[in-house]
């Protein structure tokens, strides 16, 4: 049928889970638990390097702005998806959709690039220490950060633009829990093509550069670590970005298992494939940023110190 004989799409129907109801209460429970942890994980680490005059370091400075954006990455679809789990029709608007869209793409790639940063800042405490202070003073890690959100900003500006520009005039069901980008595209009546080379070309730049990047610095630290005499000084020097490293395996890691697995080309298996696809895909949105905040805390002395130090002055203020 041709696209002028169809009315314009002004609303998206979220598919999510509605074909397995049972399952819908479970995650709800699941994903409200998780998205609460976040909220009080991440607040709490903002509070603390904003309060702790010991943590206004570029390494915190970075850090507070991760946990920033850890809030803001899920509540641009957490809500929506919550939402989702308890109201039998899933509607949103196409005008929504795409403020959606625009904002989890745009924490995703600014968070592929403060964890550039983020590594760029633990090469040069480590390679470079004597220099640290001159490197890294307020006058370049502030810009570095603004940059990052800038930088992921404008790449989510473009690549939304160009979705919107798109006609959406036949199905209207998207077959995800959010309006994820793919799956939108997926139900425009017109050749896609140019979105997909922008969003390869945005995939090499915002995640196949800042993963080089780290890798190249990593092993710059790491080869420093390795020529420091003591095993104590060794210890000590690893601990300073073994947090960050862990953030990263995490990170990188679940997109390469979400988008690097094979897919299933039994047609009996492939409706199990999609729920699985979908529920990674809900999960990696949640799980990272629900770990940060942990993996900060426990395998870092200064943060565990300033939380309890709070946590005390409250309690002695009532």
């Amino acid at each position: 049928m041709e696209a002028s004989n169809q009315s314009a799409v002004t609303e998206f129907v979220l598919l999510g889970l509605s074909a397995h109801p049972k399952l819908e209460k479970t995650f709800f429970v699941l994903i409200l638990s998780m998205y609460l942890v976040i909220l009080l994980g991440n607040g709490v680490l903002i509070l603390v390097t904003i309060l702790d005059s010991c943590l206004h370091t570029p390494m915190y400075f970075f850090l507070g702005n991760l946990s920033f954006l850890d809030i803001c990455y899920t509540t641009s679809s957490v809500p929506l998806v919550l939402d989702g789990f308890l109201t039998p029709r899933k509607t949103i608007s196409f005008s929504a959709c795409a403020v959606q869209m625009f904002l989890s793409f745009a924490m995703g790639a600014t968070e592929c690039v403060l964890l550039g940063m983020m590594a760029f800042d633990r090469y040069v405490a480590i390679c470079n220490p004597l220099r640290y202070p001159v490197v890294m003073s307020k006058a370049a890690y502030v810009p570095m950060a603004v940059s990052s959100w800038a930088a992921g900003g404008v790449n989510s500006l473009v690549q939304i633009s160009l979705a919107v520009q798109l006609p959406f005039c036949g199905d209207n069901v998207i077959n995800h829990f959010t309006c994820e980008i793919l799956a939108v595209l997926k139900l425009a009546c017109a050749d896609i093509s140019i979105n997909v080379i922008s969003m390869g070309v945005a995939n090499v730049i915002f995640l196949g550069v800042p993963v080089l990047f780290i890798f190249v610095s990593y092993i710059f630290i790491l080869t420093t670590i390795l020529k420091i005499p003591s095993a104590e000084g060794r210890k000590k020097a690893f601990s300073t970005c073994s947090a960050h490293l862990t953030v990263v395996v995490i990170f990188y890691g679940t997109i390469l298992f979400m988008y690097g697995k094979p897919k299933s080309k039994d047609p009996l298996g492939a409706d199990k494939q999609d729920i699985s696809d979908k529920l990674t895909s809900l999960f990696y949105g949640a799980l990272t940023p629900m770990l940060n905040p942990v993996i900060y805390s426990l395998r870092n002395k200064d943060v565990k110190t300033a939380v309890k130090t709070l946590v005390s002055q409250k309690c002695f203020a009532q």
